[in-house]
């Protein structure tokens, strides 16, 4: 019985030959960084509609502790979407940087560019799924503030008395 070896090929490195990167490789990720940054920006502004109108509210004296909570929810909200912005445009200025540097002839520092671009792509991501996160929270705030008051339609989770204390 004869034994056969076989030899691996090395996976591609940073400082290996095998992977190339040209220029039109970054600017592949323009139209994907500059979609997700206009999706930010309509979310930053819908948000401050909403807290626009939170802040009607607070200044008419209709303060409670839904609207109390609601501000915590979206001043968190505020600080992830600067940074899920601060990520994407960072991303986007690395992709232009690598380009210029590709052009340029400096492969290695363009291929180690370009992963530290697709990184800070990753992490706006990131904190993007964080702020839905926190967004679906401030909706289950409000539907469970709804479901409190009977009069907005709702109902509450204890069952109704009537004068003799007997539930209906």
């Amino acid at each position: 019985m004869r034994a056969t070896v076989i030899r691996l090929r090395s996976l591609p490195t940073l400082s290996g030959s095998i992977m190339e990167i040209t220029l039109t490789t970054p600017a592949l990720l323009f139209p994907a960084i500059s979609l997700l940054l206009l999706a930010y920006t309509n979310r930053f502004l819908a948000l401050a509609t909403v807290i626009r109108g939170l802040h009607a509210k607070y200044r008419d004296n209709e303060c409670d502790a839904v609207i109390l909570g609601q501000i915590r929810n979206l001043r968190g909200r505020v600080v992830l979407i600067r940074n899920m912005q601060a990520l994407g445009v960072a991303s986007l200025l690395l992709c232009v940087v690598c380009m210029f540097v590709l052009f340029a002839g400096q492969q290695l520092i363009g291929k180690w560019l370009f992963g530290i671009s697709l990184l800070l792509l990753v992490a706006s991501l990131a904190v993007s799924f964080r702020e839905i996160q926190i967004s679906v929270g401030a909706l289950d705030l409000e539907l469970s503030d709804l479901e409190g008051s009977p009069a907005e339609g709702g109902h509450r989770s204890k069952p109704a008395t009537n004068r003799a204390g007997a539930a209906d």
